[in-house]
């Protein structure tokens, strides 16, 4: 190669050749071996990343296009003449609506065909795109003052809440259910809009309720005022808080609320069972089973167990309270995830354990198991020449897991609806198998068809 100066540039990879006093250089429009002294050599070597070089936020989505869940309007609605719209995208793709660097995105949630962000720019905001059927994502109509709501939004809008101090007031966490959505903010409060038609939504059921066209925002006033995340089943929300304690609401009817019956929960209410006294710091149910994590590295389970996932402590298929899970022989576990019928933890080594029924990722002949085996560390890109290498966040969406390693690597296994595994095709996937990322991946968010991940340029 030539520089601007047209000085003949050292291939930086070819470095090794120093020994053998000569290294390829293109010339022309041929590459060839040229003789060059070591002097000459360190005149032409090229330093792509200065001191000042900082990683840039990136936003990457794949998965099922047709929603307008990925918020990539150019999906939907081609630019160019006689360009056909796009219905999956099964490799991850730049979410180019932020730039990364004059906004970002601080956190994302996924519904079942929408996403929510939670964006920084000078004021905090919220942002919603893909499904809106339900009022997940307010109201929004176009044109204006016309009567034709949007019952499906194919790039981010903004969510506009009923907040007293809009300039004070900072979102800080979202969580995406069903058909219905969940906001924290620092100083307003929980609010909460969509499909309430199991109370989870954290207010009274109203029969017969229209939730086309609702713009109605509700702020969830039984809760206490130092709630620290909110967390979305399909029909269910938790509320977790500073303290360790945990609310639920919504659809009961496989005990998922852990309220102690079957029954829907509109007004919040405690957790019952064994983590009563606990200390949680970690909530997970991309379905009807749901698992929490205590400080002390406890785990405990309750809702749906019709596919063993709690027959550990219960012959119950459906368990109404917390029950503590024994974790025996698998070290101080450090997250949990649980993804339907599918379970799974992390333990403080980066070691992955895994059971339930479904694709558990260790291959075609394990589709079952009552108590957690472990996927092995190999399968997550550790070995000999890579012993640093361990899984530091493991996530799960409704049939599938996603695992990201400590140096940035995401790996996703299991059901693969419309490309949400991010594979490049749309066939299941029975072990961890490697996404093509071209950034470094920092934490994902699963959808029960699509994936959001937030990741940062590797300089």
């Amino acid at each position: 190669m030539r520089g601007n100066s047209g000085q003949a540039i050292v291939c930086v990879q070819c470095l090794q050749c120093l020994r053998q006093q000569y290294v390829p250089v293109r010339l022309g429009s041929s590459w060839r071996k040229r003789v060059l002294k070591r002097e000459a050599i360190k005149d032409r070597v090229i330093q792509y990343a200065g001191d000042t070089a900082h990683q840039t936020q990136r936003v990457y989505v794949w998965g099922l296009a047709a929603t307008g869940a990925l918020g990539i309007r150019s999906y939907l609605r081609p630019e160019a003449k006689g360009q056909r719209m796009l219905r999956y995208q099964p490799r991850p793709a730049l979410q180019t609506f932020w730039d990364g660097k004059h906004t970002k995105v601080e956190d994302a949630a996924c519904g079942y065909g929408f996403s929510v962000f939670m964006t920084k720019n000078r004021k905090w905001g919220v942002y919603g795109t893909g499904i809106n059927t339900e009022s997940q994502l307010g109201v929004h109509e176009y044109p204006r003052n016309t009567g034709r709501l949007l019952e499906y939004i194919i790039e981010p809008v903004r969510i506009d809440l009923p907040l007293k101090a809009p300039d004070t007031t900072r979102v800080k966490h979202v969580a995406c259910g069903r058909a219905h959505t969940l906001i924290l903010t620092d100083k307003e409060g929980v609010f909460s809009m969509g499909n309430n038609g199991y109370g989870q939504c954290g207010r009274s059921i109203i029969e017969s309720e229209q939730y086309r066209g609702n713009p109605l925002i509700h702020c969830i006033a039984e809760l206490p005022d130092n709630i620290s995340q909110v967390i979305c089943g399909p029909d269910h929300s938790f509320f977790l808080t500073e303290t360790g304690q945990l609310y639920s609401c919504g659809l009961g009817a496989d005990g998922q609320t852990g309220a102690g019956h079957f029954d829907c929960v509109g007004v919040p209410q405690l957790v019952q069972g064994d983590i009563q006294g606990e200390t949680i710091v970690q909530v997970s149910c991309a379905g009807d089973c749901v698992l929490a994590l205590s400080e002390n590295g406890d785990v405990f389970g309750w809702g749906n167990s019709e596919y063993n996932q709690l027959s550990m402590v219960s012959q119950d298929t459906q368990v109404a309270v917390a029950k503590h899970l024994p974790m025996r022989g698998l070290g101080r576990v450090s997250m949990v995830a649980s993804g339907g019928s599918i379970c799974g933890v992390l333990n403080d080594k980066g070691s992955v354990f895994v059971w339930g029924y479904g694709i558990l990722g260790k291959g075609q002949m394990v589709e079952s198991s009552s108590a957690p085996t472990q996927i092995p560390d190999t399968l997550f890109g550790k070995h000999d020449f890579n012993t640093d290498s361990r899984v530091s966040i493991l996530r799960s969406g409704l049939s599938y897991f996603a695992a990201i390693t400590s140096s940035g690597d995401l790996y996703t296994w299991g059901k693969n609806r419309g490309g949400n595994l991010g594979l490049g095709q749309r066939n299941d996937q029975f072990f961890p198998f490697k996404v093509s990322v071209p950034a470094e991946v920092g934490d994902v968010r699963c959808g029960v068809d699509h994936m959001v991940a937030l990741c940062k340029t590797f300089t």
